[in-house]
Order: structure tokens, then C-alpha cells, then sequence
């Protein structure tokens, strides 16, 4: 130790939190600690950490201080403030040998990144050797995953950190990939599962899938370390493991000390999440007195408020202007493309209104539509799924009887067509004309209201279709089966994980002078890559335009596969939700029009008038066409649609073992025929005491 030395300073910068730590170099004790969140601004929050301890410790004269760094973002925060960078690896390993020297197992969390460290003793030496595991390539099994899923539950702070695990009903949550844990969450709260067993569940999935992926087939040793801020702050998280690690003990008979409970063997030692940081010391502790001298904050101030900008503009990675060249061409973008506002067909009191309705029973929405008979859109509805398909859709056409019947009209129906995923349950239930397939769906309002169309692009929440046409025929059709890359949902979850509505994410994106440039591909990729944005300074309205030049790339190049669009047609017609976006609708003409440079020909490019609820519109039209060519129909009624009586059941003797992936199905039974309509309340109740499975 330098005899000018006073203070090592331990930082640690991960994904989501930063962490510091002052220890006062004559008494090794931490004499001031910090830990926040940085939400998506590492450098502003590490400058803020910096001057807090400038202030709070007294330091003067900075060279009086060394620093050590460390965590995903460290390396480029630390240049500035004449930080040495130590290997987080390395710094929690070297913080747990001090400090809990009998510990032999580490399981750290942190926002995007899991560590087990296993300590073995090496015979030859005598010294204990490190089995360290990172996740290197997704983020299923962190803290981001709860954070996300918290955010869709809407838990308070400081009730997540108190929910349990003890004693509470687990359902099965994909662990895997926060995607799917994330779809499995939304299926169950729609079924009304709580909150505490929600939490409960992923708590679970999350730990088994670190248990089994991360420790790459050795065992947990007692004792066991749980670090991070997930294992820190929430106690079902630390339940969790003191409940599945001395399982794994048991089967595979790992001797335990004598007398002592097996959960007192994994705990959660004091200023766990600063093991890092305190370990960064450590490191530094080592090195010679010149490397890791503390330069002040005044270097790193200067980046974030001239540098940072001066050296994105030098990224060759990145856009030199905006999603548009200027205010001009951006109002000729707005004007041509914005998709006017509905208004529904006039409607008189006293008229009968006779029409068809189109219903397209979506994985995440529903929407209808009423059909006149000369086939204009009379009214139409929309609305996020709750679930279960039978549900969405009484009240959907609820919503569209209502429509008419507040002009004092009277609705009559003359057939239905259904489409979607649960085109064919619909079709039971009501008794429907017809359950169309979506690509026929989408080619009949495509065509209907754009007669020359060649292509049809839809992008919805979670899939993509392209649908290729031949004067009016499909002769080809793209639909992504395997792979989430350029669906909608990223883009709003992404616009929510930064604190804005979807809504907003055009005018954001489209407020963005440069962007950052993403490789196309697979959706868990471009979140890893916006984590490196965020740490190289890119805002998040940069980003999210990022994100949206990106979109055409993994529509046309990744999930298609169609470079070369000329050879399809001229005239493109997009619709799906996420063509509400006008950034996205920006990108996506841009990229059409880019791929048509040299042809001679100009592409027609049209927003559809009634982009979300194409696909009720088309199986609408069919029925249409189906009672013209003499088809009458035979649906329920909407009276009897209000009285529909279902129940569904989700529970382990509805479990498949078709395939190892075991899911758990969700059956659905109904009741329409009614024996005394008078009596639906009593008649309901006995339909839903009955045991079906």
C-alpha cells in the first residue's frame, strides 16, 4: 500500500445496478457503500455515485484514493476515472475467500447475468481452484426476467422484496428464456392466478433453470453464497434455494456437518451485493501502487455531457441522421401514410341493421367486425385477449351489438366467419359459416379494399405473415414458426422496459438524430445488444429507432428470407397491429422502396385502412360471399351468445406427455343449449360444479 493511499474504492457497474464501496486502506472497513439503480444510464449514475463519495469521504485531492472496477459496463466507465478493470469472476471469488473462507459454492444474480462459482480443493497444491459458469448467451434465469415480469404485475418495491415461496401453489413457468416465462405468466394471471403464486412459480423456474444449465452437471457445496441483488433483497428467492438445494444434496448424498439444518448451509452473507466490488479491492490490493490511482470525476463528466456525443457520431456502426432526412420528408411520410381515424357507418334509429361479422380470435387479441352487404366495415371492435378465446369473443360481440343498439337500431345477423387461432373452437360454439385460415382471411381484405395487391406483409404481437400473390391467388407464404424476431411485442415491451407507452414510440423514435445500428435476428440477440448500447451511452429513443430500422431487416431478410422484393410485385400492402407504429411503417417503406432502386419501377406501398382487424374484415367478406352464392346461416344468435356458459381447466391431469416438453393444456368446456333460459344463473352453476376431467 502506498503511504498516500487512504481509500480503495470498489465499483461495480452491472446491467441494471451500480454498486460502490469506500474502504478506509489503514482499517480495511467499509466506511461508505451505495447501491441504485441506473435505469438504463450507467454513466450518469456511476458520475453521481463518484461525487457522492467525493463529498461524503472528503476527497480532495483524488490521487489520495485508488479504484478498482468492475461488471459489464466497468470497463468503459473506469477509463475515465484512471480505474483498473478486474474480471468479475475473479473479484467475487477473491471477496468470498476473505471473507467466507468455508464457503465452497457461489450463486450470484444480477439484472442480465447469472455466475455459480463451485470451489474445489486441487490435491496437488492444496489450494482451492474455481469452477466458474456464466450465462453468455440469454438472459432467462436473472433478475431481468423478474423485473419484467414485475412490471407487467405491477408489485410494489418493497412487497416483491417480502413475497415468499414457502408453503405457496407453484404452476409451471418456463425458466428457460424470459420470453416464455413471460407468455407463461400472462396465461396464468389471465386465468386468475394470484400474484403471490405467480411470483412463487417464476422464483421456481428461475432457480431450477440456473440449478440445471448453469452448474454444467457438478453440485452445489455446502456452504453455499447467494450474492446479487434478486438473492439479496427478495426472501422468496432465498426460500427457493434452501428448499431445491438440499434436495439435489440428498439424491446425490452430499455429506452434511452433523447437527446443523441443511437451509442454515445456503445464506445470504452481509453486504452481499457488494461482493464485487469488495473483491475489485481485493484485486487491487495486489497491484503495484501506481495502477488503479483514483483521477477525480471530472473526466467522466466531460464524456457524458461533449464526449459521448462526439464519439457516437465517430461510430461507424451508427446512423448519420435520424429515421428521417428532415422535417420535410418526415410530414410527406406522416401525411401519406397515417392511417385515418374510423367512422362507422351511419346508423338511423328504428333501422335494422343486417350485416356479417368476422371474428379473428388472436394469441394475444381479439377483434371483430360487422360486414353491411355490399361489404363496407359497419362497425368493428378490438381488444386484448383475457385468455381464453370463448370469454374475448361473447364480449366482443357484445361490444359490437352495443354499437348499433345505442343509435336505437336493431342488429341482425346473416352469417359469420371466423379465423385466428381459435378459429375452429369459434366456429363449434357458435355454429359459424365458416373458420378461415389466416392467410385466405388476410388476402380477401387485402384484395377487397387494394385489388392490385402483389404482397401482404402482416406483423402482429408474435407472428409475422407474408403472404405473396399472382393476380389474386396466393402462391407463396412466409410465417415465422420458430422465432419471435420482428413481431410487435418486442417493440413494446422494449418501449415499456423504458418507461414509455407503445403508443409513444414512433414520436420517440422518430425525435432520435442518430441510432445505433442492430444486427438483425434473433429477438434475444437485440436484447443483448441494447444492453451494449446502453452502455456505450445510446438513449433510449436512439435505440428504439434503432430497433425499428431493424425490423424490415428481420422481416424480409431473416424470417423470409426474400432479398430481392422486386421479383414479388409493386404493390405492398401492410397491416397487423404493429403497423400502427409509424416508425415502423417509416422503416419498412424505406427498406421496400431502397430494394426497387434501378428497376425503373416504383413501388406502391399502402398502410391497410384497417390494419389491426384485416383478418375479421376477410372472414367477414367470406361469409358474405357465402350467403350471396345462396348459404344461409346457422349461428346461435347473439342472444343465446351472452348466455354461453364455459369453464376452463388448466391443471396436472390436463398435462400432455405426448413429447417431452410435457406442457400443460388448457381445456376449455362449453354449454349453449340451455334447458330453461329462466333459470341461467342456477343452470350455470350446475354446469361449473361438474367434474369434467
Amino acid at each position: 500500500m502506498s503511504s498516500k493511499t487512504k481509500y480503495y474504492i470498489g465499483f461495480d457497474v452491472g446491467s441494471t445496478t451500480v454498486k460502490a464501496i469506500v474502504i478506509d486502506a489503514a482499517t480495511d472497513k467499509i466506511i461508505w457503500s451505495d447501491y441504485q439503480r441506473h435505469e438504463t444510464k450507467q454513466p450518469e449514475k456511476a458520475l453521481e455515485l463518484f461525487q457522492k463519495i467525493e463529498q461524503d469521504c472528503g476527497i480532495t485531492d483524488p490521487s489520495e484514493a485508488r479504484c478498482f472496477i468492475t461488471g459489464s459496463g466497468g470497463s468503459n466507465i473506469g477509463k475515465f476515472v484512471g480505474a483498473k478493470f478486474v474480471q468479475e469472476v475473479n473479484a467475487v471469488s477473491l471477496a468470498v475467500e476473505k471473507l467466507y473462507p468455508n464457503a465452497n459454492s457461489v450463486v450470484e444474480l444480477g439484472g442480465q447475468d447469472a455466475k455459480i462459482i463451485i470451489f474445489k480443493e486441487d490435491v496437488e497444491s492444496g489450494r482451492k481452484k474455481k469452477i466458474p459458469s456464466m450465462n453468455d448467451k440469454c438472459a432467462g434465469g436473472t433478475g431481468a426476467v423478474i423485473d419484467k415480469i414485475n412490471a407487467k404485475l405491477k408489485i410494489p418495491a418493497d412487497e416483491l422484496c417480502n413475497m415468499g415461496y414457502v408453503g405457496i401453489r407453484l404452476h409451471p413457468v418456463a425458466g428457460k428464456c424470459g420470453v416464455f416465462a413471460e407468455t407463461d405468466i400472462n396465461g396464468l394471471q389471465k386465468s386468475g392466478v394470484p400474484s403471490d403464486e405467480l411470483m412463487a412459480s417464476l422464483f421456481e423456474s428461475i432457480i431450477q433453470q440456473n440449478i440445471s444449465v448453469l452448474t454444467r452437471g457438478n453440485t452445489l457445496r455446502p456452504e453455499v453464497l447467494l450474492l446479487g441483488g434478486p438473492n439479496t433483497y427478495i426472501r422468496g428467492m432465498k426460500e427457493c434455494w434452501q428448499h431445491n438445494i438440499p434436495k439435489i444434496w440428498e439424491e446425490r448424498k452430499v455429506k452434511l456437518p452433523e447437527g446443523v439444518n441443511p437451509e442454515d448451509l445456503i445464506k445470504v452473507p452481509e453486504n452481499a451485493q457488494y461482493f464485487a466490488a469488495i473483491g475489485a479491492v481485493e484485486f487491487g490490493k495486489e497491484e503495484e501502487d501506481h495502477i488503479g490511482v483514483y483521477t477525480g470525476s471530472k473526466d467522466l463528466e466531460y464524456y457524458i455531457n461533449v464526449g459521448r456525443e462526439v464519439e457516437k457520431k465517430k461510430f461507424s456502426g451508427g446512423s448519420k441522421t435520424g429515421l428521417s432526412k428532415s422535417e420535410e420528408e418526415l410530414a410527406e411520410f406522416k401525411k401519406k401514410f397515417s392511417v385515418e381515424k374510423f367512422i362507422p357507418k351511419e346508423i338511423k334509429a328504428g333501422e335494422v341493421v343486417r350485416g356479417f361479422i368476422g371474428i379473428d380470435g388472436g394469441s394475444t387479441s381479439t377483434k371483430a367486425a360487422l360486414i353491411s352487404l355490399d361489404k363496407e366495415v359497419i362497425v368493428k371492435a378490438y381488444q386484448l385477449s383475457k385468455g381464453n378465446p370463448i370469454e374475448d369473443t361473447v364480449e366482443i360481440l357484445g361490444s359490437l351489438k352495443k354499437q348499433v343498439e345505442d343509435k336505437g337500431a336493431t342488429l341482425e345477423v346473416l352469417g359469420i366467419g371466423t379465423t385466428g387461432y381459435a378459429k375452429d373452437i369459434l366456429k363449434d360454439v357458435l355454429h359459424a359459416d365458416v373458420a378461415l385460415v389466416e392467410t385466405v382471411a388476410h388476402t380477401q381484405a387485402g384484395l377487397h379494399f387494394y385489388p392490385e395487391t402483389d404482397v401482404i406483409c402482416d406483423v402482429g404481437g408474435q407472428d409475422i405473415k407474408i403472404i405473396i400473390l399472382n393476380q389474386g391467388r396466393v402462391v407463396d407464404f412466409k410465417l415465422n414458426t420458430q422465432c419471435s424476431a420482428g413481431n410487435g411485442y418486442f417493440l413494446q415491451s422494449t418501449a415499456q422496459g423504458f418507461g414509455y407507452p407503445v403508443e409513444e414510440f414512433a414520436e420517440r423514435a422518430f425525435a432520435a438524430q442518430t441510432y445505433p445500428t442492430f444486427g438483425y435476428g434473433c429477438a434475444v440477440f437485440m436484447q443483448s445488444d441494447i444492453v451494449d448500447f446502453q452502455r456505450q451511452g445510446w438513449k433510449a429513443e436512439e435505440i428504439m429507432a434503432g430497433l425499428a430500422n431493424v425490423l424490415p431487416k428481420n422481416i424480409w431478410l431473416y424470417v423470409s428470407q426474400i432479398p430481392n422484393l422486386a421479383k414479388l410485385g409493386s404493390t405492398f400492402v401492410l397491416q397487423g397491429g404493429t403497423q400502427h407504429n409509424l416508425a415502423a411503417v417509416k422503416t419498412q417503406s424505406d427498406f421496400i422502396e431502397e430494394r426497387f432502386k434501378g428497376s425503373g419501377i416504383t413501388p406502391k406501398i399502402f398502410v391497410h385502412k384497417h390494419t389491426g382487424e384485416a383478418g375479421a374484415i376477410g372472414c367477414g367478406i367470406e361469409a358474405a360471399r357465402l350467403y350471396e352464392n345462396g348459404h344461409r346461416t346457422e349461428f346461435i344468435g347473439l342472444e343465446k351468445v351472452s348466455k354461453i356458459i364455459y369453464k376452463t381447466t388448466r391443471e396436472e391431469t390436463t398435462r400432455c406427455y405426448f413429447c417431452k416438453n410435457k406442457c400443460l393444456r388448457t381445456f376449455i368446456d362449453v354449454k349453449t343449449d340451455l334447458k330453461n333460459e329462466n333459470n341461467f344463473e342456477e343452470e350455470r352453476a350446475q354446469f361449473l360444479e361438474q367434474k369434467s376431467y
